[in-house]
């Protein structure tokens, strides 16, 4: 190809010629500005040497940690006829290939190149679906691939747009439901796209950012039967459309932290209106209910437990749709088996793993053969085929192969009363050392959200990583976690920076006390509300940590606010409700005294501050103004940036730099 062209005002005007095809082409000259304060980084050099402060010799490395498996992402074509996988070349990059399980014959479908495939899927036997975004802002795009690689589009070709799929319509092969904030940033709205083309029409219109729809609920048909809407942004509004009726109607009003969720529309009924809901408005805890939409009335409770939501239910399409299990997730993940079929799958399952937990990644249309993933709190995963009717169990891939089970730690379920009388759960992981007698420095890791997120039972790389360097890890579920019910819930609420850090603190005085720990050689380290409560520990209970590592974390409630994406605007009645509001003069003091900007002072301990760059949600001007104002007090705070991140890493290399950076601050002040 030729490019010829004339230069002038910064401009290159020309044509570029490849053999008879000559197409004009402009030049223009731009200056790309990284976000934030690019002065304020250290360099890669100061990382370095303080990544090389972690000294001893290991018998795992951090990379066997972090770096990403050989191949995984292991799924089934819904015919059975293929198995597609992820692997990973040279490059780190992770291209999706499919596999012809008959013949053996291996194609690759998605490259990886500049940018992360976010997330892979089958749509129908002979089409897949995958998402990207750029560098982390979270505006995905999802696009469509040909089981041979070929007829690979964008559907959603449309900037500044965040796109997600809603419904994959197993009854309608060549179309699905996504949701898209297209005509509105602050709204998402429904659309029918065609997989093959890229054709689209609109569901539903969603025309009040004031008071949004949050949530549809379409059958299996794409019948879109009933939708919940924001009511001045802290309540909820059910519409619902009966069989046979022309309009929506409103069904009721509740507030937002109530649950009203429809599951599943029950299709082994002849009542076309009859579900399965999940729901606490005359409970503390998640049930499931069987709920008949046209009589506004409950045919029976099918799944609670007294101390836990419920939040599992499992249904077989080709069995016409009869419950197979039910569960929740207390300390444990924890499945019951309903029907026959199941019964004997669940057995087969635990005869074969018992001690671990498995998971169904697909099955055939026929629920015939089934890829299980087992794992636990030792064992990173692995992949087995499972046959149904032969009970045959086999090996398809081990993903962490070079993490041997006997030598990582065990995470220990743990429970204990807060200070005012709160019973809390969380896990404790406990390095070799403990086992030997000696008390060990501990890292004290709060989770993200904060609201209805919570910690759970498994294999956790840092928690691992940490245990081989001889570190204990505590991980609460502070009040305002999920799963735990309503009242513990909401009793978080207006409580983030201070019972939510109490929590978080009689947890770290609860293992102490259990003698475990060197009470001396404490950290505190988290992402997102985790960063949030590294800072936030530091400022409360100074003397209790000798250091702290803040990952894309919160350091001032006012700018945080001020800086929320577009789809989180009409939002923010409810984010007032569970944080502070700002426009009440009482709650802006304590938002005030709560936010680690204002209380430096109080700051006296070491801080590695991380930060992605093209984070859309804690922008990277809270990591700036942290640093920025610590280091004018003469701290010497250490501050990683990746430019090609967002709210977390997520390429392997960059993660790796991330945890062997952190292992060399923690070296420093742990040992």
């Amino acid at each position: 190809m030729l490019y010829q062209g004339i230069y002038s005002e910064q401009k290159f005007k020309g044509s570029a010629k490849l053999q008879e095809q000559e197409i004009e082409v402009e030049f223009e000259k731009t200056e790309i500005k990284l976000p934030g304060d690019t002065t304020l980084v250290s360099t890669e050099d100061e990382l370095k040497e303080l990544a090389a402060q972690e000294k001893g010799a290991f018998k795992y490395q951090v990379k066997d940690y972090f770096q990403r498996p050989k191949s995984s992402g292991f799924q089934l074509s819904p015919n059975g006829k293929y198995l597609s996988y992820r692997e990973k070349d040279e490059r780190n990059k992770r291209h999706v290939y499919v596999k012809e399980i008959e013949t053996g014959i291996v194609t690759r479908v998605i490259e990886e190149a500049g940018e992360l495939v976010r997330g892979y899927g089958w749509i129908n036997d002979d089409r897949l679906a995958y998402v990207m975004d750029q560098g982390g802002n979270e505006n995905y795009h999802i696009y469509a691939v040909d089981v041979d690689g070929s007829n690979n589009i964008d559907l959603t070709p449309f900037d500044n747009v965040q796109a997600g799929i809603l419904n994959m319509l197993k009854e309608q092969k060549d179309y699905i439901i996504i949701t898209m904030n297209l005509e509105n940033a602050q709204v998402f709205e429904p659309y029918k796209i065609n997989i093959n083309t890229g054709e689209y029409v609109k569901l539903f219109t969603n025309d009040d950012p004031t008071n949004p729809v949050a949530d549809y609920d379409f059958d299996k048909d794409g019948v879109l039967r009933g939708y919940s809407k924001m009511l001045n942004g802290i309540q909820t509004q059910y519409f619902y459309k009966a069989i046979g009726e022309n309009e929506f109607t409103l069904f009721h009003t509740v507030n937002w932290s109530d649950t009203f969720s429809l599951l599943a529309f029950n299709y082994a009924s002849e009542n076309k209106d009859e579900a399965y809901v999940l729901t606490n408005l005359d409970s503390d805890k998640q049930r499931i209910i069987l709920y008949d939409f046209k009589t506004k009335s409950i045919l029976k409770e099918v799944y609670s437990n007294s101390e836990y939501d419920a939040s599992i239910i499992g249904l077989s399409r080709n069995r016409n749709w009869e419950i197979d299990y039910l569960g929740y997730e207390g300390d444990k993940v924890v499945i019951e088996p309903v029907s026959d079929t199941f019964k004997k799958i669940d057995q087969d399952l635990q005869n074969h793993f018992g001690g671990y937990e498995y998971s169904i990644v697909a099955k055939t249309k026929k629920e015939d053969r089934y890829l299980i993933i087992v794992q636990s709190d030792k064992l990173y995963g692995k992949y087995y085929n499972y046959d149904r009717d032969t009970g045959a169990i086999s090996l398809l891939y081990d993903l962490m192969p070079q993490l041997k089970e006997q030598d990582m730690a065990e995470m220990r379920p743990i429970s204990f009363l807060s200070r005012d009388g709160v019973k809390l759960h969380g896990y404790i992981t406990l390095p070799k050392e403990v086992h030997q007698g000696q008390r060990v420095p501990l890292v004290v890791n709060p989770h993200g959200g904060p609201q209805g997120i919570r910690d759970s039972w498994g294999f956790n790389p840092e928690t691992q990583l940490f245990a081989s360097r001889g570190y204990a890890t505590l991980q609460v579920n502070f009040r305002i976690s999920g799963g735990y019910g309503k009242e513990f819930f909401t009793s978080g609420f207006k409580q983030i920076g201070r019972k939510v850090m109490d929590d978080v603190e009689d947890g770290v005085h609860y293992v102490i006390t259990k003698g475990w720990i060197d009470a001396s050689k404490i950290a505190i380290y988290g992402a997102s509300h985790g960063g949030y409560a590294t800072l936030m520990g530091l400022v409360k209970t100074p003397n209790l940590y000798c250091c702290g590592v803040d990952y894309v974390g919160v350091s001032n409630i006012f700018t945080f606010f001020e800086s929320f994406p577009e789809y989180w605007k009409p939002y923010k009645e409810m984010v007032k409700e569970i944080w502070y509001d700002l426009d009440n003069e009482q709650e802006r003091e304590i938002a005030k005294e709560v936010s680690p900007i204002f209380q430096l002072d109080r700051i006296s301990k070491p801080l590695f501050v991380v930060q992605g760059a093209n984070d859309p949600r804690v922008k990277i001007a809270e990591s700036d103004q942290i640093v920025s104002a610590l280091r004018k007090r003469g701290f010497d705070v250490p501050y990683m940036v990746k430019y090609d991140e967002g709210h977390g890493f997520a390429k392997e290399e960059n993660s790796i730099s991330f945890y062997e950076t952190m292992m060399g601050f923690l070296s420093m002040h742990l040992k």
